[in-house]
This record gives C-alpha cells, structure tokens and sequence, in this order.
C-alpha cells in the first residue's frame, strides 16, 4: 500500500509540474526538477501518456493531454451556457419572484450552474453546488424525461412521504413531463417545497440544461400551468439562441485555413 502510495504522489508531482509550467517540459528538466530517477520519470511519464494526462509536442516535450482538454472545454460550455442564460433566468425571476435555477447534467447527478434568487426572504436557498437526488427534483426529472440523463435503479432515496417510490411509477411520470413539456414535484425533495422545470435543447435538440423554478407550496400551488408555460417560453427562447450561436459558429471560416 506505502509503494502505492509513493507511486501516485510521484506520478502528482510530475503531473503538477507539467501542468504548472509556462511551456511544455522536456524530460531532463523533468528529471531534474523532480529529483527522481531516471527510469522512474520515464516509467511515470509513460503511465500519465497512456491515459490521457499528459501528451508530447513534435519536440518531445510534454504538455497537459486530453483529458485536461476535454475537462476545460466542458466547463468553457457550461459557463457560456450560464452567460446566454442569465436574461431568461432574470424575467423569469422577475415574473414569479422565486427562485431560478439552471441545471445540467453530470454523470448521474443534476449540477446547479446558476441561480437568480428569489425576492422573498423565505425561498432564498442558494442551489449551487448543492447535490440533490435528480429524482425528486424538477431539474432531474427533465433531464431524466428527455434522455439527458439515465433512469436511476431502485431502491430510490425517499427524501419525504411524497418522493416517488420506485422507478416504475417515476417512468409514468416521465411520460407526462414529455406530453406537457414541463416538470412538476410537490414536497417530494422538502415537504412545503414546489419546484417545475423545463428543458434547454442544444441546435441538434438535444436536450443538454433544464430551467427551474423553486419555491414554497403556498406561493406556487396557484400558478402551476402559469409558470409551467413561462418555463416552456423561456427554455425554448434559449434553446433557439443556442441553435443560432451554434449556426453561426459553423458557418464562421477556420482562421487556420488560411495561413
């Protein structure tokens, strides 16, 4: 287990001080930076290549890999994502005077992106960053409706006496958020607690974010369909931006085409 050990904290430096530096690093500055020996440099190296954490230029140097890439590339999206949505998340506030939220998916979970915050005192949780069961949020179960993300396997985390109980009764519900367009839970995540959700499709109509709306049942339970369709409207205004930057970017000339 200590070799073990050793092994990723060496594999950590080298991977620390690729990262770090201005340039891509040669190996004998590698070996020498590190202090380790040669062979375990080189062994290490090796193993950070194979899977994607660090690759060499046409000198031989190393630089981060693909992995690296791909995870700022993800986040560079979602922040774009957030900055094209911030207006929708601010009417939408402004019309209901709750909470908004924007959700992606990750893996299994719902990610909270950003929020406009309610102007009430009561109804002013913070949700980002916060993990929540996608089945019995808003957010989820659109995601969920829409193939964004994968149904969950029984047993299903019960969170209040209305969470829904299993995966089979979840799948129905899935097919009404389909029919309406929007999600609706009801004291399933916090007893008191409404939320509705609806989808964010990128320009192939995938669905890719939900927009959602969170708030105490007393406020919200008179205005479902008002604020289902307000989600609708603002979602889809969205999904058309989307679909346009996207259109534009396309149809942008590569600079590199011409040098």
């Amino acid at each position: 287990m200590a070799n073990g050990s050793q092994s990723i904290d060496r594999a950590a430096l080298l991977l620390a001080l690729v990262i770090h530096s201005v340039d891509p690093i040669s190996y004998t500055e590698l070996v020498d930076r590190s202090g380790l020996a040669r062979s375990t440099v080189s062994r290490l190296l090796q193993a950070l290549e194979r899977n994607g954490m660090l690759e060499r230029n046409h000198d031989g140097h190393f630089l981060g890999g693909a992995l690296f890439t791909h995870y700022a590339t993800r986040f560079d999206r979602v922040e774009s994502l957030a900055t094209a949505a911030q207006p929708m998340l601010e009417r939408i506030a402004e019309e209901t005077g709750e909470s908004v939220t924007l959700g992606v998916p990750r893996g299994d979970k719902v990610v909270h992106v950003a929020q406009t915050d309610s102007s009430y005192i009561l109804g002013t949780t913070n949700w980002v960053g916060v993990d929540l069961p996608p089945h019995c949020s808003a957010l989820g179960k659109v995601l969920y409706a829409f193939g964004a993300l994968r149904l969950p396997r029984d047993p299903l985390e019960q969170r209040t006496p209305n969470t829904v109980p299993n995966v089979a009764v979840l799948d129905g519900e899935l097919a009404q958020v389909r029919e309406q367009g929007y999600s609706l839970t009801r004291g399933e995540l916090e007893e008191g607690l409404d939320a509705l959700a609806a989808p964010v499709s990128d320009s192939d109509g995938r669905v890719l974010a939900a927009i959602g709306v969170s708030g105490p049942a007393f406020r919200l339970e008179q205005s479902h369909q008002v604020i289902g369709a307000l989600l609708v409207a603002e979602a889809s205004l969205l999904s058309r931006i989307l679909a346009r930057r996207a259109r534009k970017e396309a149809a942008a000339p590569d600079p590199g085409a011409f040098s």
